[in-house]
């Protein structure tokens, strides 16, 4: 692995560790697996930031935050618009919700204590090359609404990248896709021309999570599950819980035949 991402910088880091507790939520949560933050670059430099709803299994195995399927979907929503690098993806619940407990999540966003630290970690993360704002289902879209973006820059809200309504998420990507094109500079390296979103959601319009998103030492293969959504039967992860034990065990698979 030739990139890697070292880690946020020290003010991040000593904020990011000044989280408040949510210990009294606890039936919120999947508490006990520890809060995960961010993806991408926390220097500044992101000209789009993306706020997430919180994070799976897949990203409590890399630290990081949208990398399994969902995420998947995300990096090829960024990668539409031409950007390979210049973006941030925070969390609206930096620890995992509950299934089923997305309305008893909702109104902890407003509590006064996690609302000043989520809207300081955000004002901490954007920076002057800031072009738009995105928020990524229901919970992140709170999140928007509880924070003030810096002045003049454009925010939209689509659905979660795991709706199960693919019309309506179909329907709402392509129209941000379209709308965002004409403000947000690709990276050099990026393409900015991919064909938008169609009637159904496709293998081309998922993207591998790249190496300077994640850890060092994680598998070569880690963040592209192409191979399971392609796999019979097909899934969507590499990582999930089990039924018999979901609050303290992961299931984590490898595809078989790596070089």
């Amino acid at each position: 692995m030739n990139e890697f991402d070292t880690g946020p910088p020290k003010a991040i880091a000593e904020h990011l560790a000044a989280l408040p507790s949510v210990a009294a939520h606890r039936e919120v949560y999947w508490y006990d697996w520890g809060p995960v933050f961010y993806r991408g670059r926390l220097d500044g430099s992101a000209r789009l930031f993306g706020i997430a709803s919180d994070p799976g299994p897949t990203e409590r195995i890399a630290c990081r935050t949208l990398v399994g399927d969902a995420g998947q979907r995300v990096q090829g929503f960024l990668a539409k618009l031409g950007l390979t690098r210049s973006y941030a993806l925070l969390n609206a619940h930096a620890y995992a919700v509950h299934p089923g407990k997305a309305d008893q999540a909702k109104p902890l966003l407003a509590e006064q204590e996690q609302r000043d630290w989520r809207n300081a970690l955000y004002d901490l993360v954007v920076g002057p090359q800031l072009q738009a704002v995105v928020a990524f289902g229901e919970q992140a879209r709170e999140a928007l609404r509880l924070w003030d973006p810096p002045a003049g820059i454009p925010t939209f809200t689509v659905p979660h990248p795991s709706s199960h309504d693919e019309t309506a998420l179909l329907d709402e990507w392509r129209e941000a896709i379209a709308d965002l094109r004409p403000v947000v500079t690709p990276d050099p390296d990026g393409d900015a021309s991919p064909p938008n979103y169609g009637a159904s959601f496709d293998e081309p319009d998922y993207a591998p999570i790249p190496p300077h998103d994640l850890p060092f030492g994680l598998p070569a293969w880690f963040g592209d599950d192409s191979w399971v959504r392609s796999s019979e039967p097909s899934g969507h992860n590499s990582v999930s819980r089990p039924s018999d034990d979901p609050e303290h065990t992961l299931e984590w698979r490898a595809p078989e035949n790596q070089p």
